[in-house]
């Protein structure tokens, strides 16, 4: 087969291919009328968009690749009114997007001799026909061009983040995060890179708290400062929260943050608490988190260099196993209850809060109930389908696991009252597939009716050489649902609470349905939303706004390739209705399918602490080698890696 012909990786292909342009913020044409609540405000999503991407033969996975930040700044301006009665206040939408300047970025933009990114891919790591031979080879080179930066005339690599998932504001930060490595401090509106984020200071702060924050201190603090790319911010008392995964005893910590001014009487910003429980190393990339309660999911998918020794790929999915969620008071991890159940996978929660009723008024007994809204895969496909690789076939399950293939928003109930550890209620909302779930930010940690996202009219799980994309919105009434599944429960675990499909949600002509769907035009595809709350005459918890990118494929030629002139847009959607897009936002260039996104408002991007610069690719590589033969062996070892 010709070169030329050779299929590309689904994921490295149509708008999932990276761009390599970046542009300060400029101006953008629009149609619609912009709602005057983004006033101010900038969107922003992460994303991953590998820098050394010449090798398209690769392993490589949508989660592979250098972070990269695109945002729409809704910047005001004053101008004439059209009856020339006096000026209005108007929006002028720019777009910007910038490279995160991570370690491993700033170092591959200066080895020409790399023809793949520097880190295994996570493809690598799961694929059963990974040879030991290869994997240990992959790992050794991420080690050996790490130790290789330590030479003169190269970024030195201290930390393995790309920061390439996830955006978060806490305490004056804007914070890009990622599993492997701390969080990363850019700059708003510009999305400049500061520096790292140790849950004390980050990097290039104005009088800096010196004390050691994720990690600690020690050898092997460098692996304890990793963090979830999903920390939680508690909208009331602006605690941020977090846990650590490790491949060391006790495998899980646990963080909290407080903000600098502080007015809750509680205790102190703590770090690195061991949650106790668990048994092996696991991927965790998401918790729960109520007003009161933590939940920390210890699911079978294993995470373990070790695995290797015992015939399986390092990240390997136990489906004869049990499925566990570790509850505890925030404060209290040494506290944790652990409840039991079938095998499953969960990327993603939703929301988190507490319910306590009085059950016996003469004992003033209590019930109290922790709820989890939570994104239930039942195999682990959608680790595999990224990677372009075919799930392994399962074995060794008992008939009693045995489920459909999945992806649903599920309701968890989890009684602390109880003598007997056992989960209440476990059952899903809606049968139609849902990922990517957003609340509105001042619901989060407390019951709310309503949960955005994303969803599919054909299935989360697709096809070799092909990709998943979003030609759906969802707005679910969660509060509905679960009165609803109360009164009258479903088939614990394997049922739904609605059972209709995508297309009978779809044919609905109920306005009270308590499912609704934006259908993306034909050819159009979304990305995940964020919800932004109407500011001015705004009531109810959806008054307000979904922001997301969209791009029409019609853009891409034979070879599902996008061209240099490919555009994408942002819409604004009426999140009542879900029906009206309000406004399109025309951007410069396209920006690829990428992970998740967050909105600052006009007072964060006020209130960001002060910093003494931001990190310039340039100055980290000044530093020329004293010694050419040093050189010479350091670019001689670069070529040899690759």
């Amino acid at each position: 087969m010709p070169h030329d012909k050779k299929p590309r990786h689904p994921y490295l292909s149509g708008n999932f291919a990276p761009i390599h342009s970046t542009l300060p913020l400029t101006p953008c044409a629009y149609e619609g009328e912009i709602p005057l609540d983004l006033a101010g405000g900038q969107y922003v999503r992460n994303g991953a968009n590998p820098v050394t991407n010449e090798d398209l033969g690769r392993d490589a996975h949508w989660f592979d690749g250098d972070g990269m930040l695109a945002g729409v700044l809704f910047q005001r301006r004053t101008q004439r009114a059209d009856d020339g009665s006096g000026s209005v206040e108007a929006i002028e939408p720019h777009f910007v997007n910038q490279y995160l300047l991570t370690d491993v970025y700033c170092y591959a933009k200066h080895n020409q001799s790399l023809a793949r990114p520097l880190l295994p891919s996570i493809a690598t790591l799961v694929s059963p026909a990974s040879a030991l031979l290869h994997v240990m080879w992959s790992i050794f080179r991420a080690v050996a061009l790490a130790m290789v930066s330590r030479f003169p005339g190269r970024p030195t690599i201290r930390k393995i983040s790309v920061a390439n998932t996830n955006v978060v504001y806490h305490d004056g930060r804007a914070l890009a995060t990622c599993e492997s490595g701390p969080p990363l401090r850019f700059l708003l509106p510009t999305l400049e890179t500061i520096g790292w984020y140790n849950g004390r200071r980050a990097q290039r702060e104005e009088d800096a708290d010196e004390r050691s924050g994720f990690g600690g201190e020690g050898p092997m603090a460098f692996m304890r400062e990793w963090m979830t790319a999903h920390p939680r911010v508690d909208p009331v008392s602006k605690e941020l929260i977090a846990f650590h995964s490790t491949f060391a005893k006790p495998y899980v910590r646990y963080s909290i943050v407080k903000p600098s001014i502080s007015k809750e009487a509680t205790p102190p910003s703590t770090f690195d608490q061991p949650v106790p429980g668990i048994s092996s190393p696991k991927m965790m990339h998401d918790f729960g988190v109520s007003s009161h309660h933590t939940v920390i999911m210890d699911l079978p998918l294993v995470l373990d260099p070790m695995n290797q020794m015992r015939g399986l790929p390092p990240l390997h999915y136990d489906s004869s196993s049990r499925s566990r969620f570790g509850v505890f008071p925030r404060y209290a991890p040494h506290q944790v209850k652990w409840f039991e159940t079938n095998p499953c996978l969960i990327f993603h929660t939703a929301n988190c809060w507490d319910t306590t009723t009085l059950m016996n008024k003469a004992t003033m007994q209590r019930d109290t109930v922790v709820n989890l809204l939570a994104c239930r895969l039942t195999s682990a496909a959608t680790v595999f389908n990224p990677a372009n690789i075919a799930s392994p076939e399962v074995k060794a399950v008992q008939p009693e696991y045995a489920e459909e293939e999945q992806c649903r928003l599920y309701y968890y109930a989890f009684p602390l009252s109880e003598s007997q550890v056992q989960i209440r209620h476990q059952w899903a909302l809606s049968a139609i597939p849902f990922e990517f779930p957003v609340v509105a930010a001042d619901r989060a940690m407390g019951e709310c009716r309503y949960v955005y996202g994303c969803t599919t009219s054909k299935s989360f799980t697709v096809a070799l050489g092909k990709a998943a994309k979003i030609d759906y919105l969802s707005k679910i009434d969660v509060r509905t649902l679960i009165a609803r599944g109360v009164e009258k429960p479903p088939q614990t675990i394997k049922g739904s609470v609605d059972t209709r499909n995508v297309q009978q949600v779809v044919a609905s002509k109920d306005p009270h349905d308590p499912i609704q769907l934006f259908a993306m035009p034909p050819g159009w595809y979304a990305q995940e939303p964020r919800f932004v709350p109407r500011t001015t005459d705004g009531g109810r918890e959806d008054d307000g706004w979904l922001l997301f990118y969209a791009f029409d494929e019609a853009q891409l030629d034979a070879q599902d390739k996008a061209g240099d002139d490919a555009t994408s847009e942002l819409w604004i959607v009426d999140a009542r209705t879900m029906k009206d897009v309000v406004a399109k936002i025309k951007l410069p260039q396209r920006v690829p399918y990428g992970l998740h996104g967050a909105w600052f408002s006009e007072d964060e991007i006020r209130g960001q602490r002060p910093h003494e610069g931001v990190r310039a690719l340039g100055a980290i590589s000044a530093a020329k080698a004293a010694d050419s033969l040093v050189g010479q062996v350091r670019d001689r070892l670069e070529r040899w890696l690759g």
